[in-house]
């Protein structure tokens, strides 16, 4: 049986933001502003960062278009781990709620990615929902389990069981 396009995503995107809620629920609220690094993000603004990525999907599927310069300059920082997860769940909810009112024609439309009006890029919409969506969220999925593991907080299953919550 092949799935279209439209399913894959949905498929996806329940996967990798089921995980991602997992970790999400790790992060502490007395550490949210340790980093490791000057150079680095805070743990409250990474979090918040992993937390915000799902509200750009109903932005790629229903816009042709999205300029950066309509994004605030300044990060958000949500101040407690709990509205972190707020800000989660409710951008999931919207972005599921979008995918399941998109069609597979929908997601094979361009969509562009400007700054100031300038084209960054331009890709097919299942594209960007993909690398500006869901491969974003993953990589810094990923950099959280690093801070988490840096913190000595037991990382959840992601792909497989961790070395903290067992073994294969």
């Amino acid at each position: 049986m092949s799935l279209g396009l439209l399913d894959q995503c949905l498929s996806e995107f329940d996967r990798e933001t089921g995980v991602t809620r997992r970790v999400l629920a790790r992060v502490p609220d007395d550490r949210l502003s340790w980093g490791p690094h000057p150079r680095s993000m805070t743990l409250g603004r990474l979090a918040t960062h992993v937390a915000s990525l799902p509200g750009w999907l109903p932005q790629i599927l229903n816009e042709a278009t999205l300029d950066l310069a309509s994004v605030p300059a300044t990060a958000v920082v949500d101040d407690t781990a709990a509205a972190i997860l707020a800000r989660f769940d409710a951008g999931v909810a919207d972005a599921r709620r979008a995918l399941c009112e998109s069609t597979d024609a929908r997601l094979a439309d361009t969509w562009t990615l400007r700054k100031d009006g300038e084209v960054v890029l331009t890709l097919p919409r299942i594209v960007a929902l993909r690398t500006e969506g869901l491969y974003h969220l993953t990589h810094h999925r990923g950099q959280l389990t690093v801070y988490l593991r840096l913190l000595d907080i037991p990382i959840p299953p992601i792909y497989g069981p961790t070395a903290d919550e067992g073994r294969l």
